[in-house]
């Protein structure tokens, strides 16, 4: 009977087809489907007359399965052999084509055993290899089981202690080879739920903040949130401890404008000669940067973190306590500090010339702006009575000029600042001594943005930030800056090493160096600044960072990454404090703004919320029904009742979110999923004075945060 059948291997797969045309090197073949193909020769390898091609692949197939590895492997010759020497030793010396075929089948499939050395050729493998090779296929079948086991108790509402014990990690920054990880993915699919909802279902997550508060910190602190403080470089000590002593005390009563929660009090203001017709404005800055050398382990650790991270009733500083405790700009102590004194004609407020020293300041009071807000009116400070509060003529004074050199911005701007949104604060009850665990009454309070004393300290800073930033580009040291080329939408504000015009602020050019304790850009510029005083002209050759300095550069990159990511988590974690609230105070109706088809703005809460298919125009005021709330997802289902309004708000364009980069972030806000706001909103959004308020406060907004 002529042999017009073939068994071939193609692309690691076992075939059969009959031979219609045979070539040298290749034959032309049919399949059973009737389709027809070229099949090199060297793929061929058997080649048989009985029986029929479909059923002789699957008597081999079934046989294959019966063939005892272990003992064809005993079987097997040490030296090359082929599929039909196998077939003759297990089988018999006139073994037929099916058992030939199964040999082949059974050799293919066992690399473990036998390997392949050629077209057809085959070698078994060493008993040293073939054990570590058996010994991995039951490890590896134990491990399935395992899965699949812990896969089974998640989708019957159970938690293996296994994943229980790092649960975060499976959810936040998983090892996808692991078997927990298998095991939730498993699950997942068979469930058809989310990761998260089908955890929550076990009861392994049961505590919504945490699960925000370990996302935020798997993110960013992978390491924990402690310092080495026993690495403090003795460099550091001994250098700080050489220029204390050889600071001079400045001639002056300074004082500094914060919540009364605020520990890192970056800044402090000083008034010389009222009444003399030249008046010395001090703009006192703790100088941190005197014992914090560049390139020292505490700097490492400090550009690891790039700034402090705020939230409700905790925060992560930027520097070890010590640190702090040793450099805020404490009452009752003479504080390092880095002073700008800017001199002022007293009629005209003109700018007549300044001056940067490095010092030491005493620190009269620190005034609180919780404890005076209220007394430091407008009114108050048009007119102050003797007595009636603390450093009054002082205040009155710098209110004046806050006034003056806000209206030279806006006049560079060509538009004026406005403020129709409040800022909100957050107490928690009891105050935390620890991280929060999410289950303290929380008060949220409204405080007014552009008060009298939040414009004096913005304004005062601003022009810190402008001047500092022309002295170093005059001594041609660079700096850090931020800049905007133009006041217009979508023309967002850049960091970069150049001195470059800020149109939303309305001035020549603007760094961050008031914020030393709080943010690491500040404390790079403090470090550029202190060669200034130090070298003057000759500063360009000393300061820490060169001209053209990649380290600059890479500094700008971190910040930017780092402090989106804080105020991203900031704006989240005030989000489950704003739903916690609703649920604590049984809160069921709220008043909100549209600001759009899709999203509502609450009235007296730091909320963006979803009200799909509400059918309301941009601006109307809406009583809406809170119907359900969820601290895990940050979410509330709402439900209009009615339109309070019927006419359009006039002048909405702030409470609508149009006008400002916040509005980008308001669909992401509504949803609940983690915001990471643009640094360029904040300024153009709120205008200058707002942002230099909050860079001035303990972070983003304003609130006290301990």
């Amino acid at each position: 009977m002529t042999a017009n059948h073939i068994l071939f291997e193609d692309g690691g797969k076992a075939g059969v087809a009959t031979v219609l045309q045979d070539n040298d090197s290749t034959v032309q073949a049919e399949l059973d489907s009737g389709k027809r193909l070229k099949i090199k020769t060297a793929q061929i390898v058997l080649r048989f007359a009985a029986p029929a091609p479909a059923q002789m692949l699957a008597q081999a197939q079934d046989m294959a399965g019966g063939i005892e590895l272990d003992l064809a492997w005993e079987f097997a010759p040490e030296a090359d052999f082929r599929a039909e020497d196998l077939a003759r030793d297990y089988f018999s010396d006139k073994a037929t084509p099916v058992q030939i075929a199964a040999c082949w089948l059974a050799l293919f499939g066992a690399p473990h055993y036998f390997r392949r050395v050629g077209k057809g050729v085959f070698r078994k493998a060493s008993a040293e290899t073939l054990q570590a090779a058996l010994a991995g296929i039951e490890r590896k079948r134990q491990q399935t089981e395992q899965v699949a086991a812990w896969a089974a108790e998640l989708q019957q509402g159970q938690c293996p202690e296994a994943i229980a014990r790092q649960i975060y990690r499976l959810l936040f920054r998983p090892d996808k080879n692991s078997l927990e990880y298998k095991a939730l993915a498993q699950a997942v699919l068979a469930s058809k739920r989310p990761p998260l909802e089908l955890l929550q279902s076990t009861g392994a997550i049961r505590d919504a903040y945490a699960f925000h508060w370990q996302r935020f910190l798997f993110d960013t602190f992978p390491k924990g949130t402690g310092f080495a403080l026993e690495d403090l470089d003795e460099a550091a000590l001994k250098a700080w401890s050489a220029v204390q002593a050889d600071l001079p005390l400045a001639p002056v009563q300074a004082f500094s404008i914060d919540d009364s929660a605020t520990t890192e009090i970056d800044d402090a203001l000083s008034v010389q000669g009222l009444g003399s017709g030249r008046v010395v404005l001090g703009i006192h800055i703790a100088a941190p940067a005197l014992a914090l050398l560049p390139d020292s382990v505490l700097d490492a650790q400090t550009r690891q973190r790039l700034s402090t991270v705020y939230m409700p009733g905790w925060k992560i500083t930027m520097l070890p306590d010590a640190l702090v405790q040793r450099f805020t700009l404490a009452e009752g102590r003479d504080c390092p500090a880095l002073s700008l004194y800017v001199t002022l004609d007293e009629a005209t407020l003109d700018v007549l010339s300044s001056e940067t020293r490095i010092e030491r300041v005493p620190i009269a009071a620190n005034l609180r702006h919780d404890q005076l807000e209220d007394t430091v009116t407008e009114a108050a400070l048009e007119a102050p009575a003797p007595g009636a509060f603390p450093f009054a003529a002082e205040l009155a004074w710098c209110w004046r000029l806050a006034r003056h050199l806000k209206a030279q911005r806006e006049q560079v701007r060509g538009k004026p600042e406005t403020f129709n949104r409040p800022d909100y604060s957050f107490r928690l009850e009891p105050a935390p001594t620890e991280p929060p665990t999410g289950s303290e009454i929380v008060h949220i309070s409204q405080r007014r943005r552009g008060s009298p004393l939040d414009l004096i300290v913005a304004e005062a800073m601003i022009l810190a930030n402008s001047t500092w930033g022309g002295w170093l580009a005059q001594l041609g040291v660079p700096g850090i800056y931020r800049s905007q080329a133009a006041l217009a939408p979508g023309i967002k504000v850049r960091m970069g090493t150049r001195a470059l015009p800020h149109a939303g602020m309305g001035v020549a050019q603007y760094s961050w160096a008031t914020s030393p304790l709080r943010r690491y850009v500040d404390l790079v510029n403090q470090w550029q600044l202190l060669a200034c005083v130090r070298h003057g002209t000759a500063a360009a050759l000393s300061a820490p960072f060169r001209p053209k300095d990649s380290a600059l550069l890479a500094v700008i990159s971190s910040f930017d990454e780092a402090y989106t990511a804080y105020n991203g988590f900031q704006s989240q974690i005030e989000r489950y404090w704003a739903l916690q609230w609703l649920r604590q105070n049984g809160v069921s109706e709220l008043t909100a703004t549209v600001l759009n088809e899709g999203l509502v703005r609450a009235t007296d809460l730091p909320l963006v919320l979803a009200l799909p298919g509400h059918g309301q125009p941009r601006g109307a005021l809406l009583r809406v029904q809170v119907l359900d709330v969820s601290l895990m997802t940050l979410e509330a289902s709402l439900r209009l009742i009615e339109r309070v309004n019927e006419a359009d708000a006039q002048g909405t364009e702030d409470a609508a979110g149009e006008g400002d980069e916040e509005g980008d972030d308001d669909a992401a806000a509504a949803t609940g999923v983690s915001i990471a706001l643009d640094l360029s909103g904040a300024e153009v959004a709120d205008g200058a004075e707002g942002a230099e308020a909050k860079a001035s406060g303990e972070g983003p907004t304003p609130a006290p945060q301990g």
